[in-house]
């Protein structure tokens, strides 16, 4: 059943479609409704913007055999953005002639930032699934603005507890995306450390473009630094990164190797294997592990994702699919498609029911998140340990 609660509006989003289907013929009511997609398809981060376009696909197919929005099917059209913001504008203003309802967006930080003022100009809700720099929800470019990953200012205190709390590091290195969400994460950390108290120096900054694979330079200046811990934030999951930590562990850097929240994804493994033992991070999405394990709703999507594809799904593909999967529930809980009555139903409200259980929104539409933290004990076999 669907539940709502007016004032502070909870909607049950496993139940999405009993507000739109009851007393309506399923599917009758109209045209289908168009969802937009714009991620990577190509490129460096092409094989994880694929997921997620695949996520969104898989949760509109279960939307639509329980009623569709508004008694409406959804149909999702894909755009690939790769990973440049002017090629996204030029994808967010193919999206406007399309006439979509929704467009969800985000892999990269900077092209999301470029294409808010188009969809916001258009009158499009705009929901951000994986890009995390925290001007997007400044309100500016897109006053509506909604993001289901976490963020870099929630980012920030965790990896500034691992290194102060549970490493202990005194001196550290940052490898760093030179854009608004590898500076501006960068900026957290520092910031969240200093706040904690403990002493720490700051030995060295290496910065490089997203897109980069060669990191060898970079390393030569780290391992003289001596540090006791390196943060990356982090290059391409699919590419950069796995290079990343496989050159860190060739240079013999002895430093412990912190990957940025929601990086070590299983792009990463599969490419980096060994290299990836000792790493530590943290994730706001684990497949198996509780609570997730114990979601029906999360079960659901991952053996509809396992079947259409043949893998578990990614946290990047549960956040593509979170974002449909919310939407969907606000706009049938008030039976609206309007950007601004839709975003009001997510931003500071809780939708119950889905891949994450309850999802809160922060008034800003900032979702709240865990993390949790881990060791990867084992690269080969991608085993983590829990940290406490």
């Amino acid at each position: 059943m669907t539940a709502i609660k007016l004032g502070r509006r909870h909607f049950t989003a496993g139940a999405i479609a009993a507000t739109a289907s009851s007393g309506l013929p399923a599917l009758a009511q109209g045209e289908p409704i168009k969802v937009g997609v714009i991620v990577p398809l190509s490129g460096p981060a092409g094989p994880n913007g694929q997921g997620v376009a695949h996520a969104v696909s898989i949760m509109a197919e279960a939307i639509n055999a329980k009623g569709g929005v508004l008694g409406r099917k959804i149909v999702v059209i894909a755009k690939d953005d790769e990973s440049t913001p002017a090629v996204g504008v030029t994808r967010a203003n193919e999206m406007v002639a399309e006439k979509v309802a929704l467009v969800i967006e985000g892999w990269n930080s900077p092209v999301t930032l470029a294409m808010q003022p188009v969809l916001a100009r258009a009158d499009i809700l705009d929901i951000t699934a994986v890009s995390k720099a925290d001007p997007i929800l400044a309100g500016t470019a897109n006053p509506f603005a909604i993001r289901i990953n976490s963020s870099n200012g929630q980012d920030g205190a965790v990896i500034a507890d691992i290194l102060a709390n549970h490493l202990g590091a005194k001196r550290i290195g940052f490898l760093s995306q030179n854009d608004a969400y590898g500076n501006g994460a960068q900026a957290v950390i520092e910031a969240e450390l200093k706040k904690i108290g403990k002493p720490f120096e700051k030995v060295v900054v290496e910065q490089f473009p997203f897109k980069q694979t060669d990191f060898r330079v970079s390393l030569a200046n780290v391992k003289q630094a001596k540090p006791d811990a390196v943060v990356a934030i982090n290059a391409a999951e699919s590419s950069g990164m796995p290079a990343l930590i496989q050159q860190y562990r060739q240079a013999g850097i002895e430093g412990t190797f912190v990957g940025a929240v929601g990086t070590i994804l299983p792009t990463v493994f599969r490419i980096a294997a060994e290299a990836m033992t000792g790493v530590v991070s943290a994730d706001i999405y684990f497949p198996d592990l509780p609570p997730f394990d114990g979601i029906k709703e999360n079960l659901d999507f991952i053996a509809a994702f396992k079947k259409a594809h043949d893998r578990v799904p990614d946290k990047g593909d549960a956040l593509g699919a979170q974002a449909l999967m919310c939407w969907a529930s606000a706009a049938n809980a008030t039976k609206s498609l309007d950007r601004k009555t839709v975003a009001g139903a997510i931003r500071g409200q809780t939708i119950k029911g889905t891949i994450f259980g309850d999802m809160t929104f922060e008034a800003n539409g900032q979702a709240q998140h865990k993390a949790t933290l881990f060791k990867v004990v084992d690269g080969k076999t991608a085993k983590l340990e829990l940290l406490k």
